[in-house]
């Protein structure tokens, strides 16, 4: 939507005003929904990721309060499950004689609060890194195998690596910059990135700013230090991030706009890459809370709602001011 009417110009002209003294606002990202997600079981997305080797296969989980369970879905929301299960199960639309099909169980995980999901050529990644108050002392990452959705009815964790903030000595701090909804890969490592909270009510007071850290070690017996790498002073409530599947952009997504970098010229600060930042309408898009890519320039984004929205990088607006 165009903030800059032709109307208020033509009137500043009329006047004699000077252009500068009217400023015009970014245009704001609102995509129409391609479609919704019609399972109830999967009520409340938090993380998406596209398979890497299953072609038109998106994984998505809940946020807290689930059990430990995965969704295999289609890029316009409909559900995968088991070719056999249908006999007794039905994906979305109700059938007589059948249950809604409840997902694919993730033997030997815990549920706390699972904020987002990543994949390569081996494993999918589950963070369990959601931490609103601050006070967690058990964050960690599940190593998932990925199974064929039509041939399997559950997954395992493969390995749990616990994970922790070397900054973070109080449980809550006093500047509460250890909550992470945003986990990715690259070049065979995972990443996360954090989403400040001020100091009112939690859950709804954000601050700007994140830190994005790389996890160096997997050690299963032991906690494995989360190394700070690179900053961004103005990302407000960081709530996704994914890696397209060339390596060349990192998507972000946040409480009121999407962010894109560029990859860094070398190593992995992706933060202070140069990024364009894309304001948009919480109206339309509402609780953003995951992005994936379906291909180097198309992105899938998800909303707590269960809305899903394909977002073209050739129709994005100008960017604004970051």
């Amino acid at each position: 939507m165009r903030r800059f009417p032709e109307l208020l110009l033509a009137l500043a002209l009329a006047a004699g005003l000077p252009l500068l003294s009217i400023a015009a606002e970014p245009d704001l990202l609102a995509p129409t929904p391609i479609a919704s997600v019609l399972s109830e079981p999967l009520s409340e997305i938090s993380g998406l990721v596209r398979s890497p080797g299953r072609e038109g296969v998106i994984w998505a989980h809940n946020d807290s309060g689930d059990s430990a369970r995965v969704f295999a879905i289609t890029p316009l929301g409909e559900s995968i499950l088991p070719t056999y299960s249908r006999f007794t199960a039905f994906g979305d639309t109700p059938e007589a004689g059948k249950e809604q099909w409840q997902g694919f169980p993730v033997l030997n995980a815990g549920h706390v609060d699972w904020e987002d999901i990543a994949a390569d050529e081996h494993y999918l990644y589950i963070a369990d890194t959601g931490n609103n108050s601050n006070d967690r002392r058990d964050l960690g990452i599940y190593l998932v195998s990925e199974i064929d959705p039509t041939a399997s009815t559950r997954t395992a964790v493969i390995q749990h690596l616990p994970v922790f903030y070397p900054e973070q000595t109080e449980f809550p701090p006093a500047e509460r910059h250890f909550d992470s909804e945003s986990l990715f890969t690259f070049a065979g490592r995972l990443y996360l990135i954090t989403k400040h909270r001020g100091g009112g009510l939690t859950g709804l007071d954000f601050a700007p700013g994140a830190h994005l850290y790389r996890l160096d070690t997997r050690s299963t017996e032991t906690p494995n230090a989360l190394k700070r790498i690179d900053s961004h002073p103005a990302i407000l409530g960081a709530t996704g991030a994914d890696v397209s599947p060339d390596g060349s952009r990192l998507a972000v997504t946040a409480q009121d706009a999407l962010w894109l970098f560029e990859r860094p010229a070398s190593g992995d600060l992706w933060l202070s890459a140069p990024g364009s930042r894309y304001p948009f309408d919480r109206r339309v898009l509402k609780q953003l809370e995951a992005v994936t890519w379906l291909d180097n320039d198309t992105l899938l984004l998800a909303n707590e709602q269960r809305d899903l929205f394909r977002v073209d990088l050739a129709d994005l607006p100008a960017p604004a001011a970051p």
